[in-house]
């Protein structure tokens, strides 16, 4: 298989580089369901409408490097549906807060241990997401207490 030029052969991929994407993946599919979850509770609110779109962005760039890869997935969220919503919005906005900074750890923890250089690349710009865009929002969602966001809001 070809990408940007280099031939990327399955059998070079790492087993670290897999269960980093595979990780990342379920990462991603846990925290779109959650949100899903926030969404039905409490309506169409910020933060979650907004980051609900980015970890959909986010699980198809994890897809296409699996993809590029040869390393298969689960294409559909399991975890839609099956995870409820906390039982206040300043409650959903607290957990976004953990989620966001255990994300921000786990891509800490993984990185180091990643041998390609697109692996490395998708994995960088989702901690950076998470760190520099989700972590404020869900902090400026618990300084509101938990008040939904007003306006078209900080769009990235």
């Amino acid at each position: 298989m070809v990408f940007g030029g280099t031939l990327v052969n399955a059998s070079d991929t790492t087993d670290a580089d897999a269960k980093a994407l595979h990780m990342a993946l379920d990462d991603e599919y846990r925290a779109e369901a959650t949100y899903a979850a926030v969404i039905e509770a409490f309506g169409e609110v910020r933060p979650f409408i907004r980051i609900i779109d980015a970890e959909r962005r986010h699980a198809a760039r994890v897809k296409a490097e699996m993809d590029r890869l040869g390393i298969g997935y689960d294409p559909a969220n399991p975890y839609l549906g099956s995870i409820p919503a906390p039982p206040t919005l300043l409650a959903a906005c607290e957990q976004g807060v953990s989620a966001e900074i255990e994300n921000i750890a786990l891509y800490d923890r993984l990185l180091p241990t990643i041998r390609d250089q697109g692996v490395r690349a998708v994995l960088s710009n989702l901690q950076r997401a998470s760190r520099e865009r989700h972590l404020p929002a869900f902090e400026r969602c618990v300084a509101r207490g938990g008040q939904a966001g007003r306006g078209p809001g900080r769009r990235r």
